[in-house]
């Protein structure tokens, strides 16, 4: 596997080495011990998730505060989408910037996203299954949000205007303002 630096502290993007042939493909989508050895960060995760969406929907952005937090090991089996993390880390250097990755079934790419990290991505393609790893478990009363068109975050989901699709839940985020 490659690791590829994203400019956000310990928020890295993880290229597997694929072996392809006529009959198909094969990669190693996760080796904690590889991942621990050339990141230095904890590779140790106790839930999957997964979800399928259409084109258009705008998932985040999401974490989970305190005690609950979680760092995510995400990837896409089907489709593409931009992914983004942004650094909540109150003492953090990078604290506010954000990252947007374009992760697709085709790249294979996969990007880490730490504790301390909003998260969420925009589908691209028509249809998507988005698949993570967390390295802590959900817990509701734990979730904290910010609005996904944040104007001091500024992402550009990549999707037209009218075109979006967001849950009800994402719509009464609050503004980034609200995490200083």
């Amino acid at each position: 596997m490659e690791i590829i630096q994203t400019g956000l502290k310990d928020c890295v993007i993880i290229k597997p080495r694929v072996f392809e042939d006529a009959r198909g493909y094969f990669f190693e989508s996760f080796n904690q011990k590889s991942f621990e050895d050339q990141t230095g960060l904890s590779g140790k995760f106790v839930q999957d998730n997964q979800s399928f969406s259409t084109y258009g929907v705008i998932r985040g952005l999401h974490a989970q505060a305190g005690e609950f937090a979680q760092a995510k090991l995400v990837r896409v089996l089907k489709g593409e989408v931009l992914d983004v993390a942004v650094d909540i880390r109150p003492n953090s250097p990078t604290f506010g910037k954000h990252i947007s990755v374009r992760l697709s079934a085709e790249n294979r790419q996969q990007l880490y996203v730490p504790r301390g990290f909003l998260h969420g991505f925009s589908v691209l393609s028509e249809t998507a299954e988005f698949f993570y790893k967390c390295d802590n478990f959900y817990h509701k009363d734990a979730e904290v949000g910010i609005m996904y068109n944040d104007q001091e975050l500024n992402v550009d989901w990549l999707i037209p205007a009218g075109k979006e699709s967001v849950s009800d839940k994402d719509l009464i985020l609050k503004n980034f303002s609200s995490l200083k």
